[in-house]
């Protein structure tokens, strides 16, 4: 079976991380490979400096940010290129949409994102799990990042997932119901959405 690629995108707290382990044990049980990719990847020299402007230790513009976690992501191309060659399910905590809606939210070009990503493998199925940043704050309390801490900002990168959502190739789940709920939404879209046509 060819290989896919699968990225949840959302706020932080929206659940990519649980809905994504989710996601690897409802595939395998259908017989897939399935691996788990996050990104930012902090085990990589790029992503190391990505924690460190996160945590407020180096001050970059929008721009750089976003150059460096697409960076971050290029570093990982190769791999990602081999295992979907060799049929792994790839189910991406944050992916290529996650730049766009950041950088978008901080007034980049999202055509300029999306350009210079364009040589990084495409999504086979994008899953917004929607929630409000309300709701993302509630969620984490305390430990925050520069951009966790902004409720405007993630008012504007939330309305930069939905824009992007209207394209084909996206689901959009609402990540404000309880874990179980959403688990029965996101494996309902990949079974209507990756069967064999």
């Amino acid at each position: 079976m060819p290989g896919l690629l699968i990225a949840l995108e959302g706020l932080d707290q929206s659940g990519k991380e649980t809905q994504a382990q989710a996601v690897r044990e409802h595939l395998r049980q259908r017989g897939r490979k399935v691996r788990l990719m996050s990104f930012p990847d902090y085990g990589t020299s790029i992503g190391e400096e990505v924690a460190r402007a996160l945590q407020g230790e180096r001050d970059y513009g929008p721009d750089v940010m976003q150059l460096l976690f697409i960076a971050n992501r290029y570093e990982r191309k190769a791999a990602l290129t081999h295992w979907l060659e060799n049929g792994l399910v790839l189910v991406c905590d944050r992916y290529r949409a996650s730049s766009l809606a950041y950088g978008e939210a901080h007034g980049l070009d999202p055509a300029w994102l999306a350009d210079i990503q364009r040589f990084l493998p495409e999504p086979d199925l994008t899953i917004l799990l929607d929630i409000s940043p309300q709701t993302a704050l509630a969620r984490k309390a305390t430990g925050r990042d520069r951009y966790e801490r902004d409720l405007d900002l993630l008012a504007r990168v939330r309305q930069s997932y939905r824009r992007q959502a209207a394209q084909a190739g996206w689901a959009v789940v609402d990540g404000e119901r309880p874990k179980a709920e959403v688990t029965q939404a996101v494996t309902t879209v990949l079974d209507e959405r990756l069967a064999p046509r």
